[in-house]
């Protein structure tokens, strides 16, 4: 049995790994966890005439890479799995990176046909019309169908692990072969189901992008994205998008981050097991229409997802039986749910999200009749959730 050593992140099991993976203690003070610097600059080499500025191994200018930065990129990629990991400012920032630094013109995308609205909106509109990739927008929990959308031209697909409204579940080994087999990469949205939950680089994914703003952050007040691979594909993302794009984390952001990285694991456990008890309830409930949540057995994803995931992650949606004004009403009575976009945070958030929108073509026809709650459960006990939601139903 290997000894554990906090300088080797190989030899800790997660929730310790959580903990001292990518900390820098502080030298100077001897401060035991690594220090806020706020530095854009750093103290060049005796002979500076022979730096490469665009170097992002060595902290130079923050754009590049700062002390901050490099413990995040060290602590997620422990958790991860990962080879190497790069940061930016936030998830849509990272989004962008993989597809500004992995497609050219020409190029042909098979992209998940329910997922988050900036990855919809730069395959469906952006990217088309400024650089002429194409994108395909299938269901990839289907692999007949996105067999069918591969052309000789694909280079990508991309998919979220649990989809962003309806928490469709897809198969990521399965995806991944189907990738291979096409000579094409295969990147995967797993912000919805960060480690210990899952570890898409396990089952294949060359790519796995977060937002670090969610659940990996954890307390809503810092932004941040990150993409995790291997050390070969995080090359080109560094030296490009992140070196001469601009969309660096700030030195803060990637502290408060990194902080927040330290109970992850505790506070997923909470978030699952607490989601699980509230998707229960509302499926029993008279008033609900319908609840999708991966946990729920007659979710159409339960099965993959039971054998996928380490839990079911933290967010569901569901309808009321009355329509719009029913789910407005609902909301304005809650008196401990917080009505506000995101998820991940300590309090608990729901938004309600109306029929209209190019999005919701493809949301079953149950979303397009009725609308739907985004329900993002927090770190509150379960009970008083539950009895939040049964008044404001009730009124």
């Amino acid at each position: 049995m290997t000894a554990p050593d906090k300088h080797d992140p190989h030899t800790l099991n997660f929730s310790s790994a959580a903990v001292h993976a990518g900390n820098r203690g502080e030298e100077s003070t001897g401060g035991v966890l690594t220090p806020l610097v706020l530095a854009n600059s750093y103290n060049l080499p005796p002979d500076p005439t022979e730096v490469d500025w665009s170097d992002w191994r060595v902290p130079l200018y923050t754009r590049n890479s700062g002390f901050n930065q490099l413990s995040l990129q060290e602590k997620l990629a422990a958790l991860e799995g990962a080879e190497d990991c790069v940061v930016f400012a936030s998830g849509v920032g990272a989004l962008y990176s993989v597809f500004f630094s992995f497609l050219n013109s020409g190029d042909h995308v098979i992209v998940s046909d329910n997922t988050y609205e900036a990855t919809w909106r730069l395959f469906a509109e952006l990217l088309p019309q400024k650089y002429n990739i194409e994108a395909s927008f299938v269901d990839t929990s289907n692999l007949d169908e996105v067999k069918t959308a591969l052309r000789p031209n694909t280079r990508l697909i991309v998919t979220e692990t649990i989809a962003n409204p309806t928490t469709r579940v897809s198969d990521v080994a399965a995806l991944a072969a189907i990738a291979h087999d096409a000579d094409a990469l295969f990147a995967v949205d797993s912000t919805f189901t960060p480690p210990p939950t899952y570890r898409p680089l396990r089952d294949g994914a060359d790519l796995v992008i977060h937002s670090l703003t969610k659940y990996i952050n954890g307390h809503g007040d810092a932004m941040g994205g990150a993409v995790l691979g291997s050390a070969d594909l995080i090359a080109e993302l560094k030296s490009d998008p992140m070196v001469d794009l601009g969309a660096t984390i700030s030195p803060f952001n990637a502290w408060l981050i990194s902080r927040g990285l330290v109970t992850l694991p505790l506070r997923m456990k909470q978030h699952q097991d607490s989601a699980l008890q509230v998707a229960q309830f509302l499926s029993a409930h008279p008033s609900v229409a319908y609840v999708d949540y991966p946990g729920l057995p007659d979710h159409p994803g339960h099965k993959v997802a039971s054998r996928q995931f380490d839990g079911f992650g933290g967010l569901m949606a569901f309808g009321l039986k009355g329509g719009h004004s029913a789910h407005n009403e609902f909301v304005s009575r809650l008196r401990l749910i917080t009505s506000a976009v995101s998820l991940g945070h300590p309090e608990t958030l729901i938004v309600h999200v109306g029929t209209d929108g190019p999005r919701v073509t493809y949301y079953p026809e149950r979303y397009k009749e009725l609308g739907h709650l985004r329900l993002a459960v927090g770190l509150e006990d379960p009970a008083d959730l539950i009895a939040d939601i049964a008044q404001a139903l009730a009124k």
